[in-house]
């Protein structure tokens, strides 16, 4: 099984394992990217990070090897766009702040996963599960 159950969630970002969720397509026509939502464990706090890479035609894909889609400083690292004390706190504000959904997460690196299954899959508009794709915040 790909995802992972809340319980399992939890426990591991209470061990202090980072976890991420493909969030689908994002951009412009003229700069089609993809999306995806880190929750990292950092200092006793949970820092929620939207990552936004270019969708190239990928030699691999690991999220992290591709090309950001913006032009920003923050976008080597991912934008900060919560930080909380508490793990479901941190899940909560993933949905609340780009979409993610708490049936859809995956250990770290799996994400890449999710974005082959997309390309493989013609790059459709609905997520696996029929949802249509969150629409984080632009940059």
């Amino acid at each position: 099984m790909r995802y992972l159950a809340e319980p399992f969630l939890l426990g591991a970002l209470k061990r202090g394992c980072p976890i991420e969720q493909f969030l689908g397509p994002s951009g412009t026509p003229d700069r089609l990217g993809v999306s995806y939502v880190e929750v990292r464990p950092a200092e006793g706090n949970y820092e929620i990070y939207l990552h936004a890479v270019l969708d190239t035609e990928p030699q691999t894909y690991d999220l992290d090897s591709l090309p950001a889609l913006f032009d920003t400083d923050e976008e080597d690292f991912g934008l900060l766009v919560a930080t909380t004390s508490d793990p479901a706190a941190a899940l909560d504000a993933a949905a609340d702040r780009t979409g993610a959904v708490h049936e859809r997460w995956v250990n770290q690196s799996m994400a890449g996963d999710e974005y082959r299954d997309y390309v493989l899959a013609g790059r459709p508009a609905r997520a696996p599960d029929g949802r249509r794709w969150p629409t984080p915040p632009s940059s």
